[in-house]
């Protein structure tokens, strides 16, 4: 896939018109992860075609869903390499941006990128997201928490929802099994002071399973007893008794 089949695929699916200057980024975004994982390991994708299918699309395939309201805060959860919150900020630059990753080499090509694109208004964050959910200048600070690829959704939510005001939105990105843990996932959205608005299921050209986005709205307060303690949500995930 060429820049020129991105910017098609992009404006056709997912109504994001990528400008001159925006496509110039995307490229320079590419050939920096390229060059970054061949000595850290970034991704598991590491050709421009994966790059610019998996990584590039697949973000903006949040795009239709957050230019319906407006956001001005984001935060992404397990941000890896910046997808999507990179992403996003690259279509949406007015926005306040936190990025948390765990591994540090990781949130360290975040920002060298940021640096390189010149974004502002980006915070970077070396900690756990059980960590972060219970931190005043993060809890319920934010119009939508995203994550992508980190953990099935029973263990993804108590990460996201808490991190999200009241009228806020959670969207956790996910594949084929997007339905099933998403009906999973119902109880502990409820606990945690959410509900399942809707899955809305997104075509990404080249890639071969189906992709869904899971949208939480934040419909009341979530008791600060969560999320809990480093390890727990994923050794023991809010089901059902």
């Amino acid at each position: 896939m060429n820049m020129e089949a991105l910017k098609k695929h992009a404006a056709a699916l997912f109504h994001v018109h990528l400008t001159e200057h925006q496509l110039k980024q995307l490229m320079l975004f590419e050939e920096e992860l390229l060059r970054w994982n061949a000595n850290i390991n970034l991704t598991a994708i590491s050709d421009s075609d994966g790059v610019r299918s998996k990584h590039f699309l697949d973000s903006m395939s949040t795009y239709p869903l957050l230019k319906e309201r407006t956001v001005r805060s984001v935060i992404d959860v397990g941000t890896g390499a910046g997808f999507p919150g990179l992403v996003i900020k690259l279509l949406l630059p007015e926005i306040k941006l936190t990025l948390v990753e765990s591994v540090g080499k990781k949130l360290q090509f975040c920002e060298h990128i940021c640096t390189q694109l010149g974004f502002t208004n980006v915070t970077f964050v070396n900690a756990r997201a059980e960590e972060v959910g219970q931190e005043a200048r993060h809890r319920e600070q934010y119009d939508v928490a995203i994550a992508r690829a980190v953990a099935q959704l029973p263990i993804l939510v108590e990460y996201l929802v808490p991190l999200v005001g009241l009228n806020g939105i959670v969207v956790a990105q996910k594949g084929e099994s997007g339905p099933a843990e998403a009906q999973k996932a119902e109880y502990a959205i409820r606990v945690l002071g959410g509900h399942l608005r809707q899955l809305i299921q997104i075509n990404v050209p080249e890639v071969v399973e189906d992709r869904y986005l899971v949208v939480i709205d934040k419909i009341a307060t979530t008791h600060d007893r969560y999320p809990r303690r480093v390890g727990m949500p994923a050794k023991r995930p809010l089901l059902p008794e």
